[in-house]
């Protein structure tokens, strides 16, 4: 399949927002990542686990409130 130029800056702007969070907990990558409009899926495949845990990441930020 080939790669549209939208497809191309999603994949940048993932790159450059975790080259930025060098430090940051998975949990941290996950939020920004999902604040930035990435899936759940395409999180999961970024940070290299499961679209749930990273449900879980989101579900305790919100309940937590910050």
């Amino acid at each position: 399949m080939k790669e549209t130029t939208v497809d191309r800056i999603e994949r940048l702007l993932a790159l450059l927002l975790l080259q930025n969070m060098k430090g940051a907990t998975q949990a941290e990558k996950a939020v920004q990542l999902s604040i930035a409009g990435f899936t759940t899926v395409e999180v999961a495949d970024m940070l290299d686990t499961k679209p749930a845990v990273v449900r879980q990441y989101l579900y305790l930020k919100r309940k937590k409130g910050n």
